[in-house]
């Protein structure tokens, strides 16, 4: 597994210490199954001790999602998630009274997808499916 300064310089980016703290915190939210905001990346590096402003996060998040280091999210929330882009492919459940994210995978939705653009003259090379739902009362 390649190492950080690895990761960001594969991407085509200058290591810089900015870049290497703001790509620790995306990894340990990725082993969590966390997606941060800007500001959640902001509070978890101020929460470290870390001394990066929320000027900088925005701006290596964008050279991040420029150059497929991370994946950008826009749920109903009305804010920008991210999540680390490696990995294999999910889908997300969010839930519209928590926010609460839950990835998941299955195999029936994919060969759907891949059935239904076949049907309409299509090939599927990509796609991203969100399903908003609540908590079962």
């Amino acid at each position: 597994m390649p190492s950080r300064d690895q990761n960001i310089r594969n991407a085509g980016l200058k290591v810089t210490l900015p870049r290497v703290k703001v790509l620790k915190v995306l990894e340990e939210a990725a082993t969590k199954g966390q997606h941060l905001s800007a500001e959640g990346v902001y509070k978890q590096l101020l929460k470290d001790g870390e001394d990066v402003g929320l000027a900088t996060i925005y701006r290596v998040l964008t050279q991040f999602e420029a150059s497929h280091l991370v994946k950008r999210h826009n749920f109903a929330s009305g804010h920008a998630v991210f999540e680390m882009a490696e990995g294999d492919h999910h889908d997300h459940m969010v839930c519209v009274e928590t926010g609460r994210i839950v990835e998941f995978c299955n195999d029936q939705i994919e060969e759907l997808q891949e059935t239904i653009a076949k049907e309409h003259g299509y090939q599927l090379v990509d796609h991203s499916l969100v399903l908003y739902v609540r908590p079962v009362e």
